[in-house]
């Protein structure tokens, strides 16, 4: 199974330790395609050593959502590059599991959390979630996700 992981690298990068730690259980699942975007030394400013700048990351972004089976979002941190994703992830009619933690004070856009109900439950969930519970919210998810 491949797996497209999003989570916000320019919009800000306070929640890396979080992503590691879905990735790492995401990595039971599957091939995490953008696995990147949990690492340490990707900082606000992105991926400044990619050959091609921008545009090779768009071109190389959208080739790896197109090719994921499954999108998994930690949607806390508002991104415009996650929220894009997610739109092209539902043109693509993919299955698209977004995680929001109340914990942070924020309030997740009426745009992600007013989706769920509009596409049905098994195309795009929202879950929210506070950190020591990502794993068993993984586990369930994927665990339905394969029984079907």
């Amino acid at each position: 199974m491949n797996i497209y992981f999003c989570g916000s690298i320019r919009g800000g990068r306070q929640d890396v330790k979080i992503y590691q730690k879905i990735v790492k259980k995401l990595q039971n699942y599957g091939q995490v395609l953008t696995e990147h975007v949990s690492h340490d030394d990707v900082s606000e400013k992105g991926e400044d050593a990619l050959p091609g700048g921008d545009e090779a990351i768009y071109e190389r972004d959208m080739e790896w959502l197109a090719q994921s089976d499954v999108v998994v979002a930690e949607v806390t941190q508002p991104s415009f590059g996650v929220g894009y994703e997610i739109g092209q992830a539902m043109a693509m009619k993919k299955k698209i599991l977004c995680l929001f933690r109340p914990s942070s004070g924020k309030v997740l856009s009426a745009m992600i959390r007013g989706a769920e109900g509009k596409l049905g439950s098994s195309i795009f969930q929202v879950r929210d979630y506070v950190e020591e519970e990502v794993e068993g919210i993984l586990e369930n998810y994927f665990g339905e996700l394969t029984k079907n």
